[in-house]
């Protein structure tokens, strides 16, 4: 039985197309080749799908569209059974392993001797000490420039195909946020919440998520990271979730703070607050304008609103395929941020209000896609007040 390219969530056309624009990329930075470090990347033009990332590991495409995989033994198969790659090399584990030197010896087997090569240097891959041992192995023997941004700026914009699996992952966010809002109530378990959660994402074909579902009451509920340990709804109490749906690696996200038992007035204000901020900022979500005018939008709702030292310096970001340890992608909406906004962009938009002197928080997000002419909202989920 033969393996390869089995278990494909593309057309082999869709990633010849991609590879295709990937390639015209690299000519117009005059690259003779691009080296991978980035699971997304390998992911978004061949199918490659591992964790194998966490160690060494690099896919080498030539200007004349040549894929060379170097990987790990474990890696071998995953390769074949996920990607349209047929030359997948090994480098061996063992005490004086030096994947630098068995990567360099594929680079000379392809003539790339003196070029100039492109490199993910911004990749979770790719450690600081592996980044060092790449530099000091090719010094002399090519010109290195940075490309971390190469593959990024072609994966920002989605294919109808890709589209598909992010309106997927957009029903299942709506499902996994009524289960957990199902599951809520004064003494419930923050552990049967989160598990109800991710369980309708399981149920429903997805994946695990990027990064950890952010789950807080209390004290916590004042947190946008997730942290370790798990405690039970108070009488009266405020829960913040964040979570997203992931199907295929594609990724729709929400954002939410419900209220326990007795509501105080102030988180009130502080919803319909937030609620103004997510449809301003929506409504300044628009083809051909800097993304920067969304962030500009949410912050003078909250300004206004007295919250200026509440919010935060940011309101979300792109989403799409990406892999551990985060959900986030580019590009990010911060003041100032001058990327325009094209059809086919999906952004998480997030308005979070923190105000720590009164102990009191308040999240509403939901995702986007940019269309021709506006955005549209992916979420079916109702952003009125949750009161359990």
């Amino acid at each position: 039985m033969t393996l390869e390219g089995l278990h494909l969530h593309f057309s082999r056309e869709e990633f010849t197309a991609r590879q295709r624009a990937a390639i015209a990329a690299m000519e117009a930075r005059g690259l003779s080749a691009l080296l991978m470090f980035r699971q997304e990347s390998m992911y978004y033009l061949t199918g490659y799908d591992t964790f194998g990332y966490v160690y060494f590991q690099c896919m080498v495409m030539t200007a004349d569209g040549r894929l060379v995989l170097l990987t790990r033994s474990a890696d071998k198969l995953q390769a074949r059974f996920t990607s349209v790659v047929s030359d997948v090399r090994i480098w061996v584990d063992r005490a004086d392993a030096d994947p630098v030197r068995d990567l360099k010896a594929i680079l000379t087997e392809l003539g790339l001797s003196g070029k100039k090569l492109g490199v993910e240097w911004e990749a979770y891959g790719l450690t600081a000490r592996n980044g060092l041992r790449l530099q000091a192995g090719l010094d002399g023997f090519a010109r290195l420039e940075d490309a971390s941004d190469l593959v990024s700026r072609l994966r920002v914009r989605k294919s109808t195909a890709e589209l598909a699996y992010v309106r997927r992952a957009a029903e299942l966010a709506d499902a996994a946020l009524k289960a957990a809002e199902d599951a809520t109530r004064p003494g419930a378990f923050e552990g049967d919440i989160i598990a109800e959660l991710q369980s309708a994402v399981y149920r429903g074909g997805g994946d695990d998520p990027a990064n950890e579902h952010v789950i807080g009451s209390g004290p916590g509920a004042l947190m946008c990271r997730y942290f370790t340990g798990r405690r039970h709804l108070e009488a009266n109490d405020m829960l913040t979730l964040e979570l997203a749906g992931a199907y295929r690696h594609y990724h729709a996200c929400l954002m939410r703070t419900l209220a326990i038992g007795e509501v105080d007035p102030r988180l009130v204000s502080m919803h319909g607050a937030a609620v103004d901020a997510l449809h301003a900022a929506e409504e300044a979500l628009r083809p051909g304008r800097p993304i920067g005018e969304v962030f500009d939008a949410h912050a003078r709702v909250l300004d206004r609103a007295g919250h200026a030292e509440h919010r935060l310096n940011a309101c979300g970001y792109s989403l799409g395929t990406t892999y551990a340890p985060n959900w986030m992608d580019w590009p990010m909406f911060y003041h100032g941020n001058t990327y325009e906004a094209e059809p086919g962009n999906v952004f998480f938009i997030h308005i979070i209000v923190f105000d720590e002197p009164n102990g009191l928080a308040m999240t509403l997000g939901r995702t986007s896609l940019v269309t021709e002419k506006a955005s549209e909202t992916l979420s079916a989920a109702s952003v009125e007040l949750v009161r359990k």
